[in-house]
């Protein structure tokens, strides 16, 4: 059993880049809540990690359902334990054009990228003021820096997540708590086939994915060393920087083309 008594609690840790943190955090010795929504896959990832001689409490919950995220706080909340690191990974898109896309699944990613972050946020920020210690890691994209043709509601909800994060930053900065965003571009995740967009443009070309461990040790850097946000690879890096300079209906148009479908 681990000495270190901190726990992270990592939303979507059976899969990508979740997995992934989920990974360094074990490694560097701390206990972990792991959330997904389904009981199966968190069970295999509770037998891997427990390997590394750390403590896992694995609870499924659908982070869909605002519902399920009020209850997962209460969860750990009776179970006793301190989150020491908040990791909001969990996040879901849909592709399309959005006069042909599903309001009702629109509506439920707008719940699981925003309401429930803002639901785990508040719930374990609080504890963390209280004892003026913590850590939070909150996945943003770089779709929230531009507009987002054929992802519109994704990049939204992107774009939400940054500007939440650095509000709150800047709420905190008298404090010993941090919060930081991760920026990472197309990543080798099952996020492109839950979002239909196997057809896009964007992920046609395997070579330009980035590997999910590369993100997520960049955020893990980012988070344990304090900072605000970071862009995962040179690529991505370089695209922000545009986003900073070229008009936004431009950089509409740009986006357009990269995830129109390939055929």
């Amino acid at each position: 059993m681990s000495e270190n008594k901190n726990f992270a609690l990592i939303t979507g840790a059976t899969s990508g880049i979740g997995y992934e943190l989920a990974k360094l955090f074990a490694r560097d010795g701390y206990n972990l809540v792991i959330v997904a929504r389904h009981a199966d896959e968190l069970e295999s990832k509770v037998k891997e990690f427990r390997q590394q001689g750390v403590e896992v409490v694995a609870i499924a919950k659908d982070l869909f359902n605002r519902d399920e995220a009020f209850a997962l706080c209460d969860e750990v909340s009776s179970r006793g334990i301190q989150v020491d690191v908040l990791v909001n990974n969990a996040g879901q898109g849909v592709y399309g054009l959005f006069k042909d896309t599903d309001v009702e699944r629109e509506l439920a990613i707008v719940d699981l990228n925003i309401a429930s972050t803002i639901i785990l946020t508040k719930h374990f920020v609080k504890e963390m003021i209280a004892r003026n210690s913590g850590r939070i890691l909150n996945l943003a994209s770089i779709a929230s820096t531009v507009p987002g043709p054929w992802q519109s509601v994704y990049h939204g909800t992107k774009a939400f997540v940054l500007s939440f994060t650095e509000g709150i930053r800047s709420e905190l900065k008298d404090t010993d708590i941090t919060i930081t965003a991760l920026l990472p571009g197309v990543t080798d995740t099952g996020f492109f086939a839950k979002a239909d967009m196997l057809d896009s443009k964007a992920i046609q070309d395997e070579d330009d994915m980035a590997d999910p461990a590369d993100v997520a040790k960049d955020g893990y850097e980012a988070l344990m060393a304090g900072k605000d946000k970071v862009v995962s690879g040179f690529k991505n890096k370089m695209q922000v920087a545009m986003s900073n300079i070229l008009p936004d209906p431009v950089l509409a148009e740009q986006t357009k083309k990269q995830q129109e479908p390939a055929k």
